[in-house]
């Protein structure tokens, strides 16, 4: 997935895939017990994250009631507990900080009493990008940029005028993939609404690429890899050490401009939300970051190809994975709550996330533990509610317009919403601003971020939940006799393990 990674060497970051193919914290006595794992099942196995005194660690506090009130409180019990606000997002009541106190998640929940809901670790290493001040940006303690409805944000230079497909860009008889979801039919209806902004959680898009920029809305762009704060630098967006944010784009929405390939949407603007660090890394301070960005531009879809590090499954029953996770939970509920319907890839470790019990990968930026896990256990963002989850598809046999399961792609028979081609997808690359293939869920989201983007050009007027729901009914029903021999699929031909609804369909989400 990260890239889904993370982006994905370690599902490090889905670049790995898509390139080519605790415990110790106090919580005001434990998890409350809807959170919990079921009586009969096991705990998960514990991964302790350390946190030794001098070392700047980074933590996600959240409050127990989402508001402004509770939120100053603890920030208070930051300051208190020898921290550092980072980070506030008073609408959600969470709290970023960092602290070199050994011994802070235990002073910070005395210090708090009863307005703190959970803290955790959010790493097993130390922060590297530094601890920003108040005095660096208008995003210091209590200012988070709380805002009760977000503005529609545009670029300024273009109209509001739905297009329709006149022109053949040069490679576009190259993507299969648009055809196997009839983007092309659909691009006879509309290419897409320029009112419509996706934002891409990534690691960044590339601003000069002939196929990207004329559709990159810069105004509305961001840095979240500074430890979970907006920065809103002119350049602080651009990708550094990845182009996955710049496939990832391409697939979207590159421009119908008579150069290289057409996007699924491509006459839709998309932000750059980077969410990336240099090392490759997504922490869970990041994704809060980028979701609430999302949210308060007034974007309408996002897409995420990566799962939060540094577990690929973050499980309720231990104390550290539970505040991350509750965190980027309130994010993307929030943002849904504002209008933003979000697609994420399923994951690239060929894992079916319905019954999976095992993680050998995680902590994945520190020593790995062979860890047992329960139901309560989740890749995030994409087992999160309101969230598409999508999987990925390869074209079998090559230019029969016929597809399998990806062998790679995560599965799960409640789990997958829709599939979406994701094997060999040729999209936009950083180098010499050209093109190139890469594999992976990752490649299959940024598709199914592309429909919603047509779906909201053509009914701007759906809801998040409203949308979802059309897009799995209109998805066309994939039996599991689809597939070949590998890992049992189960389900009917309506909603089964590999395909969920189906696979995606442009045409059906515009007319």
């Amino acid at each position: 997935m990260p890239p889904m990674a993370h982006l994905v060497t370690r599902r490090r970051s889905v670049a790995a895939v898509a390139a080519g193919a605790a415990l110790g914290a106090a919580l005001l006595g434990g998890l409350p017990a809807t959170q919990a794992s079921a009586a009969d099942e096991p705990r998960s196995t514990p991964v302790p994250m350390l946190t030794p005194e001098g070392q700047v660690s980074s933590y996600l506090l959240n409050a127990r009631t989402a508001n402004p009130g509770q939120t100053r409180l603890v920030e208070r019990a930051v300051e208190r507990s020898g921290g550092v606000v980072v980070q506030s997002w008073p609408a959600i009541g969470v709290v970023v900080a960092h602290s070199r106190n050994g011994d802070f998640r235990a002073d910070v929940a005395k210090a708090s009493g009863r307005a703190l809901e959970s803290v955790g670790a959010t790493r097993s290493v130390a922060v590297t990008e530094g601890t920003p001040t108040a005095a660096q940006a208008p995003w210091g303690p209590g200012a988070s940029g709380y805002q009760k409805g977000a503005k529609k944000a545009t670029n300024g230079d273009v109209g509001s005028e739905p297009t329709v497909a006149t022109t053949s860009d040069p490679r576009e008889s190259e993507q299969w993939d648009l055809r196997m979801i009839k983007a092309d039919q659909a691009h006879r209806i509309t290419d897409g609404n320029r009112n419509v902004l996706v934002g891409v959680l990534d690691s960044g898009i590339d601003p000069d690429h002939p196929d990207l920029a004329p559709n990159i809305d810069t105004r509305s762009s961001v840095n979240c890899s500074a430890a979970g704060r907006p920065d809103t630098s002119a350049t602080g967006w651009y990708p550094t050490t990845s182009d996955h944010g710049t496939h990832v784009a391409g697939t979207i929405a590159a421009a119908r401009n008579g150069v290289g390939i057409v996007g699924v949407a491509p006459n839709v603007r998309m932000a750059s939300v980077k969410v990336v660090n240099d090392d490759g890394f997504i922490y869970p301070e990041y994704a809060v970051c980028g979701f609430m960005w999302a949210a308060q531009q007034g974007m309408d879809v996002t897409n995420n190809s990566y799962y939060v590090d540094p577990f690929m499954y973050y499980c309720d029953d231990q104390v550290d994975q539970h505040a991350a996770k509750e965190a980027v939970r309130r994010a993307v509920a929030w943002s849904e709550d504002r209008g933003v319907v979000s697609a994420a890839a399923a994951g690239n470790a060929s894992t079916d996330l319905a019954t999976n019990t095992r993680d050998t990968t995680s902590p994945d930026d520190g020593a790995t533990v062979d860890r047992q896990l329960n139901s309560g256990c989740e890749d995030i963002p994409t087992e999160l509610p309101g969230v598409v989850t999508v999987s990925s598809v390869q074209q079998f046999p090559a230019g029969s317009g016929q597809s399998r399961l990806s062998s790679f792609s995560n599965r799960g028979l409640g789990k997958i919403d829709v599939a979406a081609p994701g094997s060999t997808i040729l999209s936009t690359i950083v180098a010499g601003n050209g093109y190139g293939t890469k594999s992976g869920t990752s490649m299959a989201s940024p598709h199914v971020a592309g429909v919603l983007a047509l779906m909201k050009s053509a009914h701007p007027e759906r809801t998040p939940a409203q949308m979802v729901a059309a897009l799995r009914a209109q998805a066309d029903d994939k039996p599991c006799s689809a597939s070949t021999a590998g890992p049992a699929c189960v389900g009917t031909p309506e909603d089964n393990s590999y395909f969920g609804e189906g696979m995606v369909d442009a045409l059906d989400a515009v007319r």
